[in-house]
């Protein structure tokens, strides 16, 4: 435990979860996106819905998605900051089954044309879960490099991934491994101690039987 644990996050209140949460909810899914966020549909669930408003939740999330943290003193001017750089929002509600009620999906199209589907939850004093990632499931808190690996569930994709990252000598925190059906559409989930090499995820995406790669970094842009 440390101190934040007793006296909660540096932040624009006035909520840890619906307002702290909520732009670090936006904050990694445009890392994760990996581009500038030009489009957004903003779907919200359970008390994000239905207190959100009281709490900023809204201003919040598009503050993150525009590159905001936490303690940015620019969160409630967030929806005239996108306007005038041209990232088109819109708000609207979903129920989503087995989720969190602070959750959020995040329907984004990137500048250069990525799009990305994120569903994320807020679990109190700022700590955020990226609950899916286009439609799979998922688990990381965005705290630490991640690397998400989309491929068709076949033999030997673990072992390519695993030893790329030790031959660039990366060290794995915690690796999960979900798949839609046997031999169907299969997600890796690794949270690392250090950053990978760009040239070692463009690598993966050109493996056979890969099909999607995102990262998430802790490096600023």
């Amino acid at each position: 435990m440390n101190i934040f644990d007793i006296i909660g996050p540096v932040m624009v209140g006035p909520s840890s979860s619906h307002t702290a949460g909520a732009v670090k909810i936006g904050y990694v899914s445009r890392k994760l996106l990996g581009e500038e966020v030009v489009k957004a549909e903003i779907l919200l669930h359970g008390s994000f819905l239905a207190t959100g408003n009281g709490h900023g939740t809204q201003y919040a999330l598009v503050a993150g998605l525009l590159g905001m943290k936490e303690d940015d003193s620019r969160i409630p001017d967030s929806f005239n900051i996108a306007a005038a750089r041209g990232m088109e929002f819109s708000f609207g509600e979903t129920n989503l089954k087995n989720a969190h009620p602070n959750s959020v999906q995040l329907n984004l199209t990137g500048k250069k044309g990525r799009y990305l589907e994120i569903i994320g939850e807020s679990i109190g004093g700022s700590v955020i879960n990226i609950a899916s990632i286009d439609g799979l499931s998922a688990n990381f808190s965005g705290d630490n490099p991640t690397l998400i690996v989309h491929n068709l569930d076949q033999p030997g994709h673990v072992a390519e991934v695993t030893s790329m990252l030790s031959h660039k000598s990366v060290n794995i925190a915690s690796m999960q491994l979900y798949r839609a059906a046997r031999g169907g559409n299969a997600v890796m989930i690794l949270e690392l101690d250090q950053e990978v090499p760009e040239e070692a995820i463009n690598w993966l995406t050109k493996l056979e039987g890969v099909e999607k790669v995102t990262y998430y970094s802790l490096k600023e842009v």
